[in-house]
């Protein structure tokens, strides 16, 4: 059995599901994450069970921030101990709009998910690695699934734009402060992919892909990402942290 362990937040669907899908394959022992049990999740376990490798359900909200601790122990007694982190939990906005009229409390539910939990668990999570012997026979990895909402504006959704800014810096930093430690920090930007999130407008994305948004002319898919995250995990990009890693084809390319 592997040594390497994996916490996949927000991994009972969607990108999250198929990170931790592609790192079971390559022999990663999973957590996988959400907010609560679900026979969602009891589905995502068993897939992933079938790959060899053993599996725990952490059900907790990212955004508690006092359960970090508590959870990434539970974790380790259940797999072994934590060597890879992947944040993909997030959340949208509450409904689309004039940010002149977004409210307080669609504000805090994108900043304290996207942004403050992802940074309180990598630093719970940082300290955890930092704080005993580290095996030069595996790899050690933070990946921050942000967004091409990052640098991009969507005026509509301007509170999470603004806390996936945050937490594209938020990966800069943990790169900087671990890059000494041969800890490295990536920042995956999705751009229009299709998942549950976005099954609503997925369509109107389609279209826009076709039309020239995308240098590639189509929505990307979870997979993909799963196949992404799991090379950068697994050092198949050596010497190399602190990087924009854009899963968008060429969404965000400047062109004439």
């Amino acid at each position: 059995m592997s040594d390497q362990v994996a916490l996949v937040t927000g991994s009972s669907r969607g990108i999250g599901f198929s990170a931790a899908l592609e790192l079971a394959r390559v022999g990663y022992n999973i957590a996988l994450n959400a907010r609560a049990p679900s026979s969602q999740m009891d589905r995502a376990a068993k897939v992933i069970e079938a790959e060899g490798v053993k599996v725990y359900e952490a059900c907790f909200d990212i955004s508690k921030i006092e359960e970090h601790n508590m959870q990434l122990n539970a974790i380790e007694e259940k797999l072994g101990k934590l060597t890879t982190l992947v944040n993909n939990a997030g959340v949208g906005v509450m409904s689309r709009g004039d940010p002149l009229d977004v409210n307080l409390d669609s504000f805090e539910r994108c900043m304290n998910i996207n942004a403050k939990g992802l940074f309180f668990l990598t630093q719970k999570f940082s300290k955890k690695l930092l704080s005993r012997e580290r095996s030069s026979d595996l790899n050690y990895c933070i990946i921050n699934v942000t967004s091409s909402n990052s640098v991009a504006v969507a005026a509509s959704r301007g509170e999470y734009c603004a806390s996936k800014a945050a937490a594209s810096m938020i990966s800069k930093v943990f790169a900087v402060r671990l890059g000494a430690e041969n800890i490295p920090v990536f920042d995956v930007q999705p751009g229009l992919i299709e998942t549950e999130m976005t099954k609503a407008v997925i369509d109107i994305y389609k279209q826009k892909a076709a039309n020239g948004l995308c240098v590639m002319p189509r929505v990307g898919k979870p997979e993909e990402l799963g196949i992404v995250i799991s090379s950068l995990a697994t050092g198949k990009i050596p010497y190399t942290t602190g990087q924009v890693i854009s899963v968008d084809g060429g969404m965000l390319l400047p062109r004439f």
